[in-house]
């Protein structure tokens, strides 16, 4: 059981943590929704959909160890969530994730095409979501606040790998030199 929590890090629980609890929050509003100002009625209010929605927040706990799993998993379970219960609102919650997930893809995605491809994926988890959020009239209203979110979201990401990268070279010299032994 331990061997999946090895190597997370603070951030990485307080992260999860608070993807879970919005996520929670708004399943609860969904499940106890009794107004009518929606574009879209709600499909549901049955409690079941709170257990099924955190398997989209709770994966964000392991963005560090493969980022590409977690988005792949979270577009997935976005995708049976919409499938299973179908106008509902979840972009609150949705939208902030996928700013995480682009950071992080930013952050430790290796190669391109990992990069490419866990963009793809969160450009899905979106457009499904999107497709079936009850909150919003339609989804090319909430895309346009979403797509350059998740923008700023990477670029940042890459900014701050570049500095990661920039100083490990000097990390390692400085290791060395403090063990008496050159680099």
């Amino acid at each position: 059981m331990n061997a999946i929590f090895k190597g997370l890090r603070p951030l990485d629980y307080a992260l999860a943590a608070l993807a879970t609890a919005a996520g929670v929050l708004m399943m609860y509003l969904d499940i106890t929704a009794r107004a009518h100002g929606l574009p879209h009625p709600q499909s549901t209010t049955t409690a079941a959909m709170l257990p099924v929605f955190l398997a989209v927040t709770v994966p964000v706990l392991w963005r560090r160890r493969n980022i590409l799993a977690v988005t792949g998993i979270t577009a997935v379970a976005a995708a049976v969530h919409v499938a299973l219960f179908g106008w509902n609102t979840r972009c609150g919650v949705v939208i902030p994730l996928s700013f995480a997930l682009c950071y992080a893809v930013a952050r430790f995605a290796v190669g391109w095409r990992r990069h490419l491809l866990a963009l793809a994926l969160i450009l899905v988890l979106l457009v499904v979501t999107l497709a079936r959020d009850a909150s919003i009239s339609t989804m090319t209203g909430a895309l346009p606040i979403a797509i350059p979110g998740c923008a700023l979201f990477y670029g940042t990401g890459r900014l701050v790998q570049a500095r990661v990268n920039r100083k490990q070279p000097a990390a390692v010299a400085a290791a060395a030199v403090s063990a008496g032994t050159s680099a």
